[in-house]
């Protein structure tokens, strides 16, 4: 009998999700001039953790474990083995959260997430290394080198949290309860999260919270490090319940009450709204990049199965409707892929400001917002594309294509909604100019092109776009904003596209660059390339034809 038998059910287990992804590869190496050595990663995420995952979310889910044997409240969750060595493994022995701190680079760290690829899992990492970045970047003493052990650089292994959400606000962080008390030297917070995830796994958590006196609103929330345990060995915060999800059940989520918790003040108390927002910048370029994981993932098993099933005769990939299918859900992975790395490029570059921040944060934050709702977008659109080319089969939950169009659904959800990813948009465009510093970007990038008409045109969307927003009434820019987000992040990638055909003498970039264009800016049918481009471009890249 074979040790695994996942291979029986997926097609794509056992490959090497890196050295597959020649797109991934030029990427990185466009963006940080050379290709990091990410080749254990990507066997590891085609076999452990591909396999793991599935089986956490088909048979081992996390549970709540409330008391110890010897009576002791203890709010931890009992994970399955196989996923804890997975994350030891990936944190401790691969360094996928190490980068950012170790001389590597923030590219390096969003492209292990996309590797990774289940949401679960990277987002374990992710609120790890949210909590490193913020502890390295604003903690204090004793916290502050605690961003060590979160990051892998020094054992044992911590994990993090950012518990923000409450009930009664959702995203709305302004509308937070929590209360936090100086008594005696020491802050002591109470107040309710109701989405925490990592809840029984964290080490030690972010948790937004307002002292008495502080204005009401968002200026008035202060940020903490609250730990999962006093100086005295008990518990400094509960885990009431864990949520029951229909995806990324990897990761424990759950709701945390604070009963005069042990609290650490990050910085300055009045600026704890800056500092979670741009924590929250961590989490929402790591969605990003994992929305394209998932897309990617599902297009790997989308592909292999076009190549092996026959209908009417001939395999599923000689059909012209199925290669339109796989060009569009290819190009939009790829118009992902390059607009999120953008935006990492412009985090990388502002990641030593601090409030009130430089128009580089500013950018960096505006192609954020941009990035992470379009790659959510496209991981819906991709993974259901994915589906429906399995036909029957891939409706069924014991097939992989189906968790991956489940969790798909997060992306546009997690880490703010669609709709205030939209709003947040609009604001740094109208308060921050941000704007500004992308159109000027974008006219240097046209300027370095395979196809300058096709730039030219992406261009002048981006330009059209941004110069409407002055003269519509208020109310129909906010209610236009979602489409003006996907208008400015589809031209971006155009344009990025471009740049990047040019710069490594590729034109499958520019031809991508092409569809993307007419089906996601000009709204039109997907141009109908040569057969040699279309085969090109599904599948080098993934899996050779």
């Amino acid at each position: 009998m074979p040790l695994s038998t996942i291979k029986d059910i997926s097609l794509a287990y056992g490959l090497n999700f890196y050295s597959i992804d020649k797109p991934l590869r030029d990427v990185l190496r466009f963006y940080i001039g050379r290709e990091p050595d990410l080749y254990y990663i990507g066997a590891f995420s085609g076999t452990d953790i591909y396999e793991a995952a599935y089986r956490v979310d088909q048979l081992s889910k996390p549970a709540l474990i409330t008391w110890s044997i010897k009576g002791d409240r203890v709010d931890t969750v009992w994970l399955d083995s196989f996923e804890r060595i997975i994350i030891e493994k990936l944190i401790l022995d691969y360094g996928a959260n190490r980068f950012p701190f170790n001389g590597g680079s923030w590219h390096e760290h969003f492209a292990s997430i996309n590797l990774i690829g289940d949401p679960g899992v990277g987002c374990i990492l992710t609120i790890s290394i949210q909590t490193a970045y913020t502890l390295y970047k604003y903690g204090g003493d004793p916290i502050r080198g605690y961003y060590r052990n979160l990051s892998g650089l020094s054992k044992p292994l911590m994990i993090g949290a950012t518990w923000f959400t409450e009930i009664q606000g959702g995203s709305d962080l302004g509308a937070n309860t929590t209360i936090a008390d100086r008594v005696n030297g020491v802050w002591r917070l109470n107040g309710y999260k109701y989405f925490a995830s990592g809840a029984g796994l964290a080490d030690i958590a972010l948790v937004t919270a307002r002292s008495p006196g502080a204005p009401k609103g968002a200026k008035g929330i202060s940020l903490f490090a609250v730990p999962r345990l006093r100086s005295d060995g008990k518990l400094n915060f509960y885990v009431r319940r864990l949520k029951v999800k229909s995806g990324t059940v990897s990761v424990p989520t759950g709701e945390v009450e604070l009963i005069d918790s042990d609290g650490y003040i990050i910085g300055e108390p009045s600026k704890g709204i800056y500092y979670a927002l741009e924590s929250l910048m961590v989490s929402r370029l790591s969605n990003s990049h994992g929305a394209i994981g998932i897309s990617r993932k599902a297009y790997f098993e989308a592909l292999l199965y076009a190549l092996e099933r026959k209908a009417f005769g001939k395999r599923l990939v000689d059909h012209l409707l199925v290669q339109r299918d796989l060009l569009e859900m290819e190009s939009l992975i790829e118009a992902g892929l390059i607009l999120v790395h953008k935006a990492t490029r412009e985090f990388e570059e502002s990641k030593n400001d601090t409030p009130p921040y430089t128009s580089t944060y500013h950018y960096a934050r505006l192609l954020t917002h941009i990035a992470k709702n379009i790659t959510a977008e496209i991981a819906s659109r991709v993974t259901q594309l994915a589906m429906e080319l399995f036909g029957g089969v891939g409706f069924l939950s014991e097939y992989p294509v189906e968790r991956w169009h489940r969790e798909a659904l997060i992306t546009p959800i997690w880490e703010g909604t669609s709709n205030i990813q939209a709003l947040d948009m609009l604001e740094v465009i109208a308060k921050k100019g941000a704007h500004e510093t992308l159109i000027s970007d974008m006219r240097e990038k046209v300027k370095d092109t395979i196809d300058p008409e096709v730039s030219r045109r992406a261009l002048k969307a981006i330009e059209e776009t941004i110069s409407s927003l002055a003269f519509k009434d208020p109310s129909l820019v906010e209610y236009e904003a979602k489409d003006t987000l996907d208008t400015l992040g589809y031209a971006i990638s155009v344009i990025l596209l471009e740049n990047l055909a040019s710069h490594i003498g590729e034109r499958r970039y520019s031809n991508i660059a092409k569809v993307i264009l007419d089906r996601m800016i000009d709204k039109k049918p997907i141009p109908r390339l040569k057969q040699s481009d279309i085969i090109e471009i599904i599948g080098i890249g993934t899996i050779t034809i």
